[in-house]
């Protein structure tokens, strides 16, 4: 496990101010460690673990985690996550080197609970958004949330 402690980036401006790094092998405790990380990473910079976004947003890193590790652990063994926020926005990306591509969009329209359905419903509940960003290569990508707090 490789973890970065946050601390504030400067010279870019509009970026979050706040940052932290997780990389795990992508093995089933990935997803307890993530969110493990996530509780000690908000508290750090402040968010109370009663605040109403935290709950949900523990519940999609959680699902894009398993994703990452049920789907690209054959192509990607880490899957990182980075954490970004400031006042009022909290944000973080999951990382593999899978090349697929999901749909976001299209999964709130799957049948069936679970999965990106229920990433896509609780980020857009939120008021959030989510992105997919490929990696220069095309061989991953990283699935990055926005959620205000």
């Amino acid at each position: 496990m490789t973890t970065g402690q946050g601390h504030p980036v400067s010279g870019r401006p509009g970026a979050l101010p706040w940052r932290h790094v997780l990389t795990l092998p992508a093995m089933g405790s990935a997803v307890r460690m993530a969110r493990e990380t996530t509780e000690l990473v908000l508290a750090e910079w402040g968010v109370s673990r009663c605040h109403p976004t935290v709950d949900p947003a523990l519940l999609i890193l959680s699902e894009l985690v398993t994703n990452s590790v049920q789907h690209a652990a054959l192509l990607s063994p880490t899957v990182t996550v980075i954490y970004a926020a400031g006042p009022d926005t909290f944000a973080f990306a999951v990382h593999d080197r899978h090349p697929y591509h999901p749909q976001l969009f299209s999964a709130i329209s799957s049948t069936g609970s679970g999965g990106l359905g229920t990433v896509m419903e609780l980020t857009l509940a939120l008021g959030g958004t989510a992105v997919v960003r490929s990696d220069a290569d095309g061989q991953g990508k990283s699935i990055w949330i926005t959620l205000p707090l």
